[in-house]
């Protein structure tokens, strides 16, 4: 879906009209028009009040054009399980669970590992299959990178 029908898909399901929509995100009735006719997209802060206002992602807002993934645990992201800053702004980095109220659940790898191995091991992935494939990629997301410890 394009970012035009997103915003107007939205609005409508807010119940809103271009100009109340315009005055909720301080623009012009006509900027809102040419959003959802496709001629322009909103600019990067107006996204953060469109993902507020709305209470989805910026993603979403643009059309899901890549697939989010936790950069804690790995998990992928949608909507209802990303992780939200303390004024409500999305935080699209991280999942709802390892990144609350502006704080980060885990601070050791190891933690983590335990955590996911406990209740993600069924019958199809044993608690040890877990532990290795979570050892093996962990290390690749931004919040294990050594540069960011």
């Amino acid at each position: 879906m394009e970012t035009k029908s997103i915003i107007l898909e939205l609005r409508d399901k807010a119940g809103l009209s271009q100009d109340e929509l315009a005055e909720k995100v301080y623009v012009t009735r006509q900027a809102v028009s040419r959003w959802e006719n496709g001629e322009t997209t909103p600019n990067t802060e107006t996204l953060k009040l469109l993902s507020k206002l709305f209470d989805v992602s910026i993603n979403t807002l643009l059309g899901s054009p890549r697939q989010l993934i936790c950069q804690c645990c790995g998990m992928p992201l949608e909507d209802s399980t990303i992780s939200k800053e303390t004024d409500g702004i999305f935080n699209e980095e991280y999942c709802k669970w390892c990144y609350v109220d502006g704080k980060f659940t885990y601070s050791s790898m190891d933690d983590l590992i335990n955590f996911c191995a406990e209740h993600m091991s069924n019958e199809n992935w044993t608690s040890e299959q877990v532990r290795v494939y979570m050892k093996e990629m962990l290390p690749q997301l931004n919040y294990w990178k050594p540069s960011n410890k």
